[in-house]
């Protein structure tokens, strides 16, 4: 503990923002290092992700929503998300070791504490440890487990380009998917959906031709998947150019999370539910929590296409703690292309 330094930095929530949040409500605190006491970890934070999630843990509701995962937070409280650390002091009884690569959920900050059984020991099954960072997983498990993906099927990704969205329209390929189409924010980004991910086509969001119309351009024979980060019109249009028999898994509610007003807690939207019945289209709302086991299978697979070049792991590094409360107001412009981490 000699060479540790004796102070630490973390971000923290100044106050809740009335709608979006601004710079002016978080930040950058120096505390003394923390100690672990006897029987916790404390862990140096290599990297940590940023997620447009905090939206909702960041709100000015303090009341925590049935089934979600992420704690509201209130003003003075540490922001959290997924980190991968270096190991500096463990129990001896903790299985760790000084030096050991592990994962646990209290990102946004220099230095964690951390329970060793909230801890997971990285065992190199990924050639880069930031790749552990990557919402694949969830795409993985939703098309795999959620709507089982079926060959020749033609998808579509609402937010092809998000951290999941990057992830799931490559993994739709490899899963044998014969069309896969994701939706995105501009124009640019929808050329390297296209020419940096394999996607077959991409539709734009907030132009002057309808989403609908879009879709059925890109999808002239329908679509039999919808993996949905979104909601909002999207799902709308989705429905509107299904074919019979298709299957919706939902994942994300980015339209009522990213909303400019509001807590970024609901996602109201109007379907048609005659088109619901009359194409028997199923819908699920799914995390990848609901199959726990798939994430092993999911390591394996990705480990393996990542070091054959099957798959890419899109994401954008921003270095340094005192960037990372810019960087989260940029995940929620949807400024970026893939996964958003702060390299610490």
């Amino acid at each position: 503990m000699s060479d540790l330094p004796l102070t630490c930095r973390e971000v923290r929530l100044v106050a809740h923002p009335d709608g979006l949040p601004g710079r002016q409500h978080l930040e950058i605190a120096e505390i003394p290092l923390p100690d672990p006491g006897a029987d916790r970890v404390l862990i140096r934070n290599r990297f940590f992700r940023v997620s447009a999630s905090l939206r909702m843990m960041i709100s000015q509701s303090d009341a925590a929503v049935e089934g979600v995962p992420f704690p509201p937070l209130r003003p003075g409280d540490t922001l959290a998300d997924e980190a991968v650390g270096e190991v500096v002091v463990a129990p001896v009884d903790s299985g760790l070791c000084p030096g050991d690569l592990v994962s646990h959920f209290l990102g946004w900050r220099e230095y964690a504490v951390v329970a060793a059984a909230a801890c997971t020991r990285l065992d190199g099954g990924l050639p880069d440890p930031v790749a552990y960072l990557g919402h694949g997983g969830t795409a993985y498990a939703a098309l795999t487990r959620g709507v089982h993906l079926r060959p020749g099927d033609t998808v579509f990704v609402s937010a092809g380009g998000s951290a999941i969205g990057s992830m799931a329209g490559q993994i739709a390929r490899l899963l044998g998917a014969g069309r896969v189409i994701g939706s995105t924010g501009s124009w640019s980004k929808a050329e390297r959906l296209v020419r940096e991910l394999g996607y077959d086509a991409a539709v734009v969001r907030g132009t002057d031709e309808p989403m609908v119309e879009q879709l059925a351009k890109a999808a002239p024979g329908g679509i039999d998947v919808l993996l949905d980060n979104v909601g909002g019109d999207q799902l709308r249009a989705a429905v509107t150019t299904a074919r019979e028999g298709a299957r919706f898994v939902l994942v994300g509610a980015l339209s009522g999370q990213l909303a400019a007003r509001g807590t970024g807690r609901t996602a109201p939207v109007e379907l048609d539910s005659f088109q619901l019945l009359m194409k028997k289209i199923t819908m699920r709302g799914y995390s990848a929590d609901d199959n726990p086991e798939v994430h092993a299978e999911w390591i394996q697979r990705f480990g393996d296409w990542l070091r054959s070049g099957d798959i890419t792991f899109p994401h954008v590094r921003v270095t340094g703690i005192a960037h990372a409360p810019d960087a989260l107001l940029e995940v929620i412009e949807g400024r970026h292309l893939g996964a958003v981490i702060v390299e610490l």
